[in-house]
């Protein structure tokens, strides 16, 4: 299953991702970049640096700033990861920047149910902003 991030909203994304990965089925997510999570620039960018900045730089909690391992980090808390059924089902996800080129030829699926427009209101910012706003490059 190819899923396309353009657009869409994350958490909705990763819970799909995660309920096809817990079945057995490979997930690949593609343009990571320019998935939105809703809320202020501000309060989603201040919860993420608060995040980050919790903790201890070897005990964590590690916040990446690589929007493909941002989005597979999302993921990963919808699924019961601890347990071995869930570290296999995190195996079988993966993310990816852009459009790889193993994947322009095959289906690209859309979630409507994920669509940034569906969204009460136009406060969303994209993956690609929160992880500049957190240091990356």
């Amino acid at each position: 299953m190819i899923i396309d991030a353009k657009n869409m909203i994350l958490g909705r994304i990763a819970a799909v991702a995660a309920k096809k990965s817990l079945l057995g089925e490979k997930v690949d997510i593609v343009n990571c970049e320019q998935a939105v999570v809703s809320g202020t620039k501000k309060r989603v960018v201040d919860a993420y640096l608060r995040k980050r900045n919790m903790g201890t730089p070897k005990g964590g909690p590690f916040i990446h700033r690589s929007p493909d391992r941002f989005v597979r980090r999302t993921v990963r808390g919808m699924l019961p990861y601890k347990q071995p059924k869930g570290r296999d089902a995190f195996k079988r996800v993966m993310c990816h920047i852009g459009m790889p080129d193993e994947f322009k030829d095959q289906a690209v699926q859309i979630i409507e149910t994920a669509n940034a427009t569906k969204l009460p209101n136009l406060k969303f910012i994209s993956v690609k902003e929160i992880c500049k706003s957190i240091g990356g490059k």
